[in-house]
Parts: structure tokens; C-alpha cells; sequence
């Protein structure tokens, strides 16, 4: 088991003048104390104005500065967004290989689609198209990295052949990983060959069926890349208190919290995936 850091660089009410700057600053000290701890990695999200919530709509320019001030960190996308209004398969193709060249090879690549209203309707992505977006970038990407050109003709984006530049240190091509908040996502991730980073926060016990979930399908999987990134990566609450009564109510209510934003975040689109959870379960019993 290794241990990391995932981030929003969230602030709740009421700010104040430099908050914005303080949440980045504070950040970049707890990952530069992490990595001196030998923690494994760091993990932020891509969102997009969700404010309170997330101010990390561009982590890969703090991922730049955090790359000059750690030494053995991982840095990871968690995630990148993929359907095309929020980024080019090709830029993040570019980016990621000038993040990997700045770290020297500590990228791991998180991919993802986005659930939210406020996010796909301001970036007008039809919720119907998401997924497709982002299969057909996501196998896009790493044939990017390895061939010397590229060209494409797909549904979503069209390239003549061209040369993509710089290409990522680790060969053939840096870990791939998907954000899995939804059941069918840890078998899609398993299917594809990619790690699966489950941010999402469930009940005692779901963590074990969706893993059983992924491995399933992993052990048949045709992976979009070059090698299979048989891992995954989850989240909880941890609360420490005197005592375990005391714990226990802290952290219902930092539960309820979460999981209530969820529920106003989600789309009627992604509460249509909700409705196949108890299907999941009895697959993975």
C-alpha cells in the first residue's frame, strides 16, 4: 500500500483578500513536507466553476512549480479532462510530456469526463457525448507519445498527420488512470487496461466489490496503451478525536457533507449511471 495526497484547494466562506493565493501557497508546502516523507504521490482535480468547492481549474501550471520544488513525488492528474470543449487530446498529449520532461519522468496521467451541471453546460458538452469523448481521446493520447507522427479521423476530433512535441521521459509512456465515481467506470477502467482512482466515497465495504469489479474485467482487458496499469487508488474520511464516540459523529457529519454537494453537483445524466449501482453490487457479490 503507498500513501497520497489529493487535492481540490477548496476554501469555504467567508474569504478574504489573498485567500486565493494562500490556498495555493499552503498546498505547495504540504506536498514539498509530503515529499520529504516519502509520500507517494499528488493527486488534483481539473474543475471548473465550482467555486468553494475547487480552485484548481489548471493544475498543470502548479503541477510546473510543484515539479521545481520536490525531488521524488509523483504527480498526478486527477484528474484531466477529456471531452474535447474542456481540452484537445492533443494539448493535454503535449502538456503531459512537458510536465514528465520538467518532474524527470513522475507524471501519473488521470483521465476523466466530468458530472457536473455547472461544468459540462459551461463548456456546452452535451452530457450524452462525454463518455465517447472521452474513449476516443483517451486511446488517442498515448499513440501521440510513442510514434514519432500522428494523425486521426474520429467522430470527435480530426488531425492530418503531424509531429506531437515533446514526447514524455517515461517510456513507452507515463501510468494511465481513470477518475471511477461511477460502478460501470471501474469496469470500463478495468476493460481499457487503466488504473482506476476512486475519489468517490461510498459505504463500508463497496470499495472491496468495485475493486472485485475492476479485477474482473481487467484479467481480459485490450488496454488503449501500451501496458496495463493494473492499480487502484481511493479515497476517505479519516477523523481523529479522543475518543472513538467522538470521531464517529465528526465524521458523519463531514460524510453527510460530501455527500450531499455530490448530490447537488450531479447531472440527471450522471444520476441515470446512479440508478445501475445496486446492479454492480450483486455482480461483484
Amino acid at each position: 500500500m503507498e500513501f497520497a495526497l489529493q487535492y481540490e484547494l477548496q476554501r469555504s466562506r467567508p474569504h478574504y483578500p489573498g485567500f486565493m493565493y494562500d490556498i495555493y501557497q499552503q498546498a505547495t508546502e504540504q506536498v514539498k513536507l509530503a515529499d520529504r516523507l516519502g509520500y507517494h504521490s499528488v493527486w488534483t482535480v481539473e474543475h471548473h466553476f465550482l467555486s468553494e468547492w475547487s480552485y484548481s481549474s489548471a493544475p498543470e501550471v502548479w503541477y510546473g512549480a510543484l515539479s521545481q520544488v520536490t525531488s521524488r513525488i509523483r504527480l498526478g492528474h486527477g484528474i484531466c479532462l477529456l471531452p474535447i470543449p474542456f481540452n484537445h487530446p492533443v494539448r493535454v498529449a503535449e502538456r503531459i510530456a512537458a510536465l514528465d520532461i520538467m518532474s524527470n519522468g513522475r507524471v501519473e496521467f488521470g483521465s476523466g469526463r466530468s458530472i457536473t451541471e455547472q461544468e459540462l453546460g459551461g463548456f456546452q458538452v452535451n452530457p450524452e457525448d462525454s463518455r465517447a469523448m472521452w474513449e476516443e481521446s483517451v486511446a488517442a493520447i498515448p499513440k501521440m507519445w510513442m510514434n514519432e507522427t500522428f494523425s486521426h479521423d474520429g467522430k470527435f476530433f480530426k488531425m492530418p498527420e503531424r509531429e506531437v512535441i515533446p514526447k514524455p521521459i517515461q517510456k513507452p509512456h507515463p501510468p494511465m488512470w481513470v477518475a471511477a465515481t461511477q460502478p460501470s467506470t471501474w469496469e470500463i477502467a478495468g476493460q481499457k487496461g487503466i488504473g482506476a482512482l476512486g475519489f468517490g466515497i461510498s459505504e463500508p465495504g463497496m470499495l472491496d466489490k468495485l475493486i472485485a469489479i475492476y479485477k474482473k474485467a481487467i484479467s481480459t482487458c485490450e488496454p488503449v496503451g501500451a501496458f496495463v496499469n493494473d492499480r487502484t487508488a481511493a479515497a476517505t474520511v479519516c477523523v481523529c478525536a479522543p475518543t472513538r464516540e467522538e470521531a464517529k459523529v465528526t465524521a458523519k457529519d463531514a460524510i453527510d457533507f460530501t455527500t450531499r454537494k455530490a448530490a447537488e453537483l450531479f447531472t440527471p445524466f450522471a444520476k441515470q449511471e446512479v440508478k445501475g449501482y445496486e446492479y454492480y453490487k450483486k455482480m461483484a457479490e
